[in-house]
This record gives structure tokens, C-alpha cells and sequence, in this order.
């Protein structure tokens, strides 16, 4: 597999309000609410400040303004037809555009070549350019072919990690960079609560622990669920430490420590998340999804509920 991480210069500042107002009418957008659109992007004013002294008025040409609920929504109907025309994976979110494709062949490396050439053309006509410094490959599975791949006439650099909307993915798929990123950020707020409040009762602690440290441990971690031992322990680690900073139970052993704080490992928290996620896939809440993970077994018995699970073989490291 390979992975092209692709960025827009400036994405919400550079999209052109003329061009946005003719894609919304071809869209079929109410005339009101078009003519209130209009009204809404048309008459902005920006200024600027240097050593305290202040610029004069300037009239906003370009972009959607950012902060509101509006501007991504116009972002995303501005972009809806980039690669429709493509032959490859394209995965759109807000300005993050990612484009992807098995190649394993000269033949697969042309097609997601062309796919690039038509997004560059697109870029051009749109006036919105990629930042060709910040767009990166990820080569992706053993005995990768490893093949280059030009944006323009810029050739895009290879990356071995890469953070994918808050996520941090290296080429291995092992996610341990990003236990270790998540690790470091919950242990940097921790310490700033220890340091800070000076109440040590579970009434305090417990509900700043929920609110700002577990957060960054289960940010998005049903894609990232560490595999190994050693990652699961590391990241208990830090669960241990905010347990043992509460007064009067600092002492116990750390699964009494959690009953008496009513909380759960964030292993079993994660086993719970994974039940939830697997339910809404066979319950068909997630169809699609569903239909690529899980296949349901034509060996049912009456007594069961009808959903039981067909067993498949994996490669291991297929992450």
C-alpha cells in the first residue's frame, strides 16, 4: 500500500468565493440561502498590527472564515468534486485529503499517478494549491516496491511517520510512537494537577482525571489499541500514578485502588469499547464498515441470538 498524505496551502484562506457560489448553485442550494451566503462572505474587513501600531482596512477577497460552523461546510461542498474522477482510495476530511492504492506493479504506480496529476489539475482550475513541502509518502507492508510518486514537478518525500488526524502512523503500523506521544501528553498534564492542587481527595482528583488526563489515553484508540504487553503496561502506568496521588489509598494494591475509586483498567475499558463498536457493526448501525471487518456464521444454533462471528485467518502483520 501507498499512502500520500497531501496538504492545501492555506485551505480555508485561498478558497475563491465567486467559484464557491457558482458549485452551490449547481448543487441545487436555495436561492435565499445562497443570496444569504453571498451577503454573509461579501463586505469582510481585516487589518493588522505591528509593534502596537494598527494597519488601515483591507476588503477580504478570498476564503471562508474559520471559527464558524459555516465555514467547514462550505470547505466540504467546495471540495466535493475534487478526485471523482479518481482510480484510487481518496479520503476526504475538512482540508486533510489523503490518497492511497496497492501497487505492486509498474502499472499500479502510473494509475495513482495519474489520480495525482488529476488532483494537481483540479488544484489549479480551483486556485487552491497543495504545499508541496508538507505533502509526504508512507510505504505501507513487507517487500514494498517502494516506488516515487511527483506532485507537479515537485517529488514528494517519503515519510516513515506521520500524524493522520491527531494520530501518529509510522510505516510498520505498530502504533508505538503514538502510545508514546498519547503517554507523554497525559503524564505532562498529571504532573501539572499534582503540582498545582493541593487537595488530594478523590472527590477533586477523580473527576480532573476523567476530564483532562484519561482523554489523551483513548483519544481515537480503537484504531491505535496498543498490540503488545510492554505498550498496555506503559500506558496502565500512568492510570497508576494518578490512583496513587489520591490520600488514604496510596497504599493499596492497584486493582483495590480502582474498586474504591468506582473506575475500570483501560484495558477493560478499551475490551468494552471494542464490544460497543463490534455491535453497531453486525447490528448493521455500521453497515458497510461491518460487511469489510465481520462475516456472521452459517453454523447457527437455534439457541443463539443468530449473530454469531465466522472465524478467519489473519497475517499477523497486517496490522
Amino acid at each position: 500500500m501507498h499512502l500520500i498524505y497531501l496538504d492545501f496551502s492555506k485551505a480555508f484562506d485561498t478558497v475563491p468565493p465567486g467559484q464557491l457560489l457558482v458549485k452551490l448553485e449547481k448543487m441545487g442550494i436555495n436561492m435565499k440561502i445562497e443570496r444569504w451566503i453571498r451577503n454573509w462572505l461579501k463586505g469582510r474587513l481585516q487589518r493588522v498590527t505591528l509593534k502596537g501600531e494598527l494597519s488601515g482596512w483591507k476588503e477580504v477577497t478570498s476564503g471562508v472564515p474559520q471559527g464558524l460552523v459555516l465555514g467547514p461546510i462550505l470547505f466540504n461542498l467546495f471540495i466535493t468534486d475534487l478526485g471523482t474522477k479518481s482510480g484510487s482510495v481518496l479520503i476526504k476530511f475538512a482540508d486533510d485529503t489523503k490518497l492511497g492504492g496497492i501497487a505492486n506493479l509498474e502499472k499500479d504506480r502510473e494509475i495513482i499517478q495519474e489520480d495525482l496529476e488529476d488532483l494537481v489539475n483540479w488544484s489549479n482550475s480551483n486556485r487552491m494549491k497543495f504545499n508541496s513541502e508538507k505533502c509526504k509518502l508512507m510505504h505501507l507492508g513487507i517487500n514494498n516496491k517502494n516506488f516515487s510518486y511527483k506532485l507537479g514537478t515537485h517529488q514528494i518525500k517519503v515519510t516513515e511517520e506521520e500524524k493522520d488526524l491527531g494520530i501518529l502512523v509510522d510505516h510498520r503500523m505498530t502504533m508505538s510512537c503514538q502510545r508514546d506521544m498519547a503517554m507523554k501528553k497525559a503524564t505532562a498534564v498529571l504532573g501539572c494537577i499534582r503540582r498545582n492542587i493541593s487537595s488530594r481527595d478523590k472527590e477533586v482528583l477523580v473527576p480532573l482525571y476523567k476530564a483532562l488526563v484519561r482523554p489523551y489515553l483513548e483519544y481515537c484508540v480503537q484504531f491505535w489499541s496498543p498490540m503488545f504487553k510492554k505498550d498496555e503496561f506503559k500506558l496502565e502506568q500512568v492510570q497508576k500514578r494518578a490512583t496513587r496521588m489520591i490520600r488514604e489509598i496510596e497504599n493499596l494494591f492497584y486493582e483495590r485502588r480502582l474498586k474504591e475509586l468506582g473506575l475500570f483498567s483501560l484495558t477493560k475499558r478499551r475490551l468494552r469499547g471494542d464490544m460497543i463498536a463490534l455491535y453497531k457493526y453486525i447490528r448493521g448501525i455500521n453497515t458497510r464498515e461491518g460487511e469489510e471487518l465481520f462475516k456472521l456464521s452459517n453454523n447457527v444454533d437455534t439457541r443463539t441470538n443468530g449473530y454469531k462471528l465466522a472465524i478467519r485467518k489473519f497475517r499477523l502483520e497486517i496490522r
